[in-house]
């Protein structure tokens, strides 16, 4: 039995070499075989085997050449995608598994050299997000699947017309408003001028209750009493009292009560409750905050806190990061802001981080959902704070009490 047969000590220590990867320059990319030392290589360049496959290469070699290019462009895409397609991720990490693959497309039959020319061309192309740093060239897949699009394009069009409904409603709350204005500055000149008509009147008297103001629900009588008089002149005439259903003892109450804050034009008092305005907005504020609040706060851009035990061996920590990508709605590519490590982190193993007076912040979640606001103070008693909201439609609108919970510290 030769010492290369099957089984033989030789021929085992021959598998076991070739199971493992192999120089690359020893490898013939038109036969598909991998030699484990120059003087094997050379041998097989002098192969009759060898030489047909050169003679099939030297008819059309930028097409051959071109076609490898092509596959081995393709191969590398299809990992990109599959095992990283949200990550940034060094090129020599995709590159080394790839080549895991023994029966991969070699670069050396590549129209590239080396994997730096590889990855410039990906990044020319716009193929790949590339970038080169102090530890090295690091890529980032651009997912342009039809499906993706699709959703980018059904999540752009909910935010237009999320954006419009919020538009809509402002609108309608500022002609509220108008109407308002308007009703109570033509009650302030209607009680004017009856108030000149009744002193006009002579001995007669054409009177108003004062401090009668209907509220909603309340119901008004009118009672028209005739004065007596034993000798009635050309000056008398009727007195007109306005009177409500509830008792006269009961209405001088509230109007003590109330004080001397009921203007004769029919003035909400200020110790009675609030105005018409500001009920519309409350109302309005209530629906928007029970439209615009989610159980997903994350956003692109924000700093956040990773409060993960389990990546605590990693020195990951109570430490901060920059929110590079939302994947699914709840679920972050965070941007280490010491490491510039990326890691994947759900919202549930992270917090908000407040920034200093006068910063700059995002309203993650609420009624202003999504609106940049500058932080005025901080109430450490009530964990809120105040912020005016800086772009928009509502810009200059001061929040007075926002949680910690519902504002982020952004990176623009």
């Amino acid at each position: 039995m030769g010492k290369n047969e099957f089984l033989t000590p030789k021929a085992i220590a021959n598998r076991i070499k070739a199971k493992g990867l192999q120089k690359l320059r020893w490898y013939c990319q038109m036969c598909q075989k991998q030699c484990r030392d120059e003087n094997g290589f050379k041998c097989h360049c002098m192969s009759e085997s060898h030489q047909r496959q050169m003679q099939i290469f030297g008819q059309n070699p930028h097409r051959i050449v071109e076609g490898y290019s092509e596959e081995f462009e393709n191969s590398f895409l299809d990992l990109m995608r599959r095992a990283h397609r949200f990550s940034r991720v060094a090129a020599t990490v995709v590159y080394n598994e790839y080549i895991h693959d023994r029966h991969h497309v070699h670069m050396n039959s590549t129209q590239w050299a080396t994997l730096t020319e590889f990855v410039k061309y990906l990044g020319k192309t716009g193929k790949l997000k590339v970038e080169d740093t102090p530890k090295g060239w690091f890529i980032t897949y651009i997912d342009r699947d039809s499906e993706t699009l699709f959703k980018e394009r059904e999540k752009n069009k909910r935010i237009r017309a999320d954006m419009v409904e919020e538009e809509k409603q402002e609108r309608e709350i500022q002609k509220q408003i108008e109407k308002v204005s308007s009703l109570k500055a033509h009650n302030s000149e209607a009680s004017v001028q009856g108030g000149e008509q009744g002193n006009d009147n002579g001995n007669g008297v054409n009177r108003i209750d004062e401090g009668i103001i209907r509220e909603a629900g309340e119901k008004v009588g009118f009672s028209l009493a005739k004065e007596k008089a034993d000798n009635p002149g050309p000056g008398s005439s009727s007195r007109v009292i306005f009177e409500g259903f509830d008792s006269e003892s009961d209405r001088k109450k509230r109007k003590g009560e109330a004080g001397d804050d009921v203007n004769n034009g029919g003035d909400i008092r200020k110790g009675r409750g609030k105005s018409v305005i500001e009920e519309l907005m409350e109302e309005e504020e209530k629906k928007k905050e029970k439209f615009n609040r989610k159980d997903y706060w994350l956003y692109e851009g924000i700093v956040v806190k990773v409060m993960s035990k389990a990546l605590a061996g990693n020195g990951y920590y109570k430490q901060k990061g920059v929110v590079k990508k939302v994947i699914d709605k709840y679920i972050g590519e965070i941007e280490m802001i010491e490491t510039k490590h990326v890691l994947r982190v759900d919202q549930e193993e992270l917090e908000t981080v407040i920034p200093q007076i006068g910063g700059l912040v995002r309203i993650v979640n609420g009624a202003y959902r999504g609106e940049l606001a500058r932080l005025l103070s901080i109430n450490t008693d009530m964990f809120c704070a105040k912020v005016e909201i800086e772009k928009g439609v509502y810009e200059g609108r001061v929040l007075p009490a926002i949680e910690y919970e519902d504002i982020c510290k952004v990176v623009l």
